[in-house]
C-alpha cells in the first residue's frame, strides 16, 4: 500500500474532504460480458471517547448536527477523480465529539487487490493540499481500510494516519475493529 503525508500537518485543521475513487470492473476474460460492479464506501464514523455517536456513510449522508456530509453514493467507480466525497466542518462539530474515523469499505465484497486505480486522501479543504493519501490497489486482501483519524487535542484538530486492513463490507462491520485505535490521540 502507498501512503504520503503532507509534512506541515500541525497547521490549524479547519475544512477537510476525504475523497474515495477507483475504476469500474472490466470483464474478468475478453469474451465475457459478464462485469460484477464494484462499490467502495467512503464513511466518517464519529466518536466522543470510545463511544460511537454518528455516522456518515451512503446510507446516513449528513450527521445530526449538519457538520459532517456525505456527497452521493457511487455504485460503479465511473468518473475521473474522487468518486465519493465526505466533507468535515470541524468548526461545527458538537465538543463531545473527539475523534472522526475515516474508513473505505467495499460494499461488493472485493477485496483492494482485486480494484484497478483505487485510492483515498485527505485533503485540507482551505488550501486544497492533500494531508494524506493511501493508493488501496494491490495493498492486500482486504474488504476495508482505516484510513486515518482526525481528533481533538488542545482546543485543535490534528490527523493521525492508520493504514491498517480489516474486514468489512460496511461501516457497522468495522465499528468493533476501531476500539484498538479509539484510546491513543497522537502519534506514535
Amino acid at each position: 500500500m502507498l501512503f504520503s503525508l503532507r509534512d506541515d500537518t500541525e497547521a490549524a485543521l479547519e475544512h477537510v474532504s476525504m475523497g474515495l475513487g477507483w475504476d469500474p470492473a472490466r470483464p474478468r476474460r475478453w469474451f465475457s460480458a459478464r462485469v460484477t460492479d464494484i462499490d467502495l464506501n467512503a464513511a466518517a464514523l464519529l466518536f466522543a471517547g470510545a463511544n460511537i455517536v454518528d455516522v456518515v456513510y451512503h446510507a446516513q449522508l449528513t450527521s445530526q448536527d449538519g457538520s459532517v456530509r456525505h456527497l452521493g453514493d457511487s455504485v460503479t467507480g465511473e468518473g475521473d477523480g474522487d468518486n465519493e466525497v465526505i466533507v468535515v466542518d470541524l468548526t461545527r462539530l458538537p465538543p463531545q465529539v473527539t475523534t472522526i474515523f475515516f474508513i473505505v469499505t467495499s460494499y461488493s465484497g472485493q477485496t483492494f487487490d482485486e480494484i484497478r486505480n483505487a485510492f483515498c486522501r485527505l485533503v485540507d479543504s482551505a488550501s486544497g493540499t492533500e494531508i494524506a493519501r493511501y493508493e488501496l490497489t494491490g495493498s492486500r486482501s482486504h474488504t476495508g481500510l482505516v484510513m486515518g483519524k482526525m481528533f481533538r487535542t488542545d482546543g485543535g484538530w490534528h490527523f493521525e494516519t492508520i493504514g491498517d486492513g480489516i474486514q468489512a463490507r460496511h461501516p457497522v462491520e468495522a465499528v468493533h475493529q476501531l476500539s484498538a485505535y479509539a484510546h491513543h490521540n497522537g502519534r506514535s
